[in-house]
């Protein structure tokens, strides 16, 4: 596991990402959306009624941003599962919510709304390069309409 969890390690994206498309796919993006879902699924159940605390809400937000990498970490050693293992050190910083957090979700709750919020990001950033790089070819073709050329082969 890299020691910077703010980018997206490997030898492609070194040489070919940008830092912010990096930062997208980095560690901290993926387990602090988790944790973003994980507040919203306990709102949605307080608001419907369920016995879910403010209480304990405002502790989930307290650490939403605060990763706790290393009891994560341990936590899949023994248990095997990744969301389990971000659930149980979610759950150690705040003992409140603990038994609430991801209350009635599956894996895929968290993993895939994570994957598609994730690819969203990304091509809202590839979208906005995109269209500057239509915008400035389009100039360029504009500019240089007139020039005379032999052919293209």
């Amino acid at each position: 596991m890299p020691n910077n969890y703010d980018t997206y390690v490997s030898p492609l994206a070194e040489r070919n990402a940008t830092a912010a498309m990096c930062a997208i796919f980095s560690a901290n993006f993926k387990f602090r959306t988790w944790r973003k879902l994980w507040i919203a699924l306990a709102e949605a159940q307080r608001a419907l009624g369920l016995d879910v605390s403010e209480e304990q809400i405002a502790e989930m937000r307290r650490f939403g941003n605060d990763i706790n990498y290393d009891v994560a970490r341990q936590c899949e050693a023994e248990v095997r599962h990744d969301v389990m293992a971000h659930v149980y050190a979610f759950g150690r910083q705040c003992p409140t919510a603990r038994p609430i957090i991801h209350l009635g979700a599956t894996s895929c709750f968290v993993g895939d709304n994570t994957d598609l919020i994730i690819l969203r990001e990304a091509m809202n950033l590839v979208c906005r390069r995109l269209a500057a790089t239509i915008d400035l070819l389009a100039d360029f073709a504009m500019r240089h309409k007139d020039l005379p050329c032999l052919g293209f082969t």
